[in-house]
């Protein structure tokens, strides 16, 4: 069936290209490799992360294959998913994650997630990093839109969205069931060259 409109984004314009190692200047995001296993384990032992991800990962092969899916997910154009690193000297440990889900080449839409470990919290992590993935999707990528939800209860993330340009655009009615109920959502959203 012959499209009217083209899509905003090319197919294949991931999958034929290395994911790419961003950076923001305090510090890096780059893919996931098998030896973030351990770190993601001990991530998703926190409680804030369990609550507002709804998942444990408990073993090194479940979070390989969670890293394995995130490899899979670049791979079919649907998610990108980086490991953040503050990269000091040395260090190369991960301190949060960033990833644009559900990607639509398309129609030039994701969502952004995030998730940053509690040593590393209360430093502007999870806003810039947010910010380098969204530089690479509108920038580099070409995307037109990016979502970012979040429960009403997690008044952190709705002030790391705010604060990463993403306007509030509403609310989700009883829109995503976590461990203790159905929770309502805020919606917010960020056009490209709206910032």
């Amino acid at each position: 069936m012959p499209r009217l409109v083209p899509p905003v984004v090319e197919p294949g314009a991931m999958a034929r290209e290395q994911q790419p190692v961003l950076s923001n200047g305090s510090e890096t995001l780059r893919p996931w490799t098998h030896e973030d296993a351990e770190a993601v384990v001990q991530a998703f032992r926190e409680p804030s992360i369990q609550r507002w991800h709804m998942r444990r990962i408990e073993s090194g092969s479940e979070a390989i294959d969670w890293i394995d899916g995130w490899r899979e997910g670049w791979r079919s154009e649907r998610d990108a998913s980086w490991a953040v690193s503050t990269g000091h000297g040395n260090d190369d440990g991960v301190c949060g994650y960033v990833a644009l889900r559900g990607i639509d080449l398309e129609f030039g839409y994701a969502q952004i997630t995030y998730w940053v470990v509690p040593a590393s919290r209360g430093r502007g992590v999870a806003t810039s990093s947010c910010l380098a993935a969204v530089d690479w999707a509108f920038v580099d990528l070409g995307l037109h839109r990016l979502g970012l939800n979040h429960s009403t209860a997690n008044v952190i993330s709705c002030r790391v969205a705010l604060k990463a340009g993403f306007e509030h655009e509403g609310t989700l009615r009883s829109a995503l069931q976590h461990a203790d109920g159905w929770h309502d959502m805020h919606a917010h959203g960020r056009v490209n060259g709206s910032h």
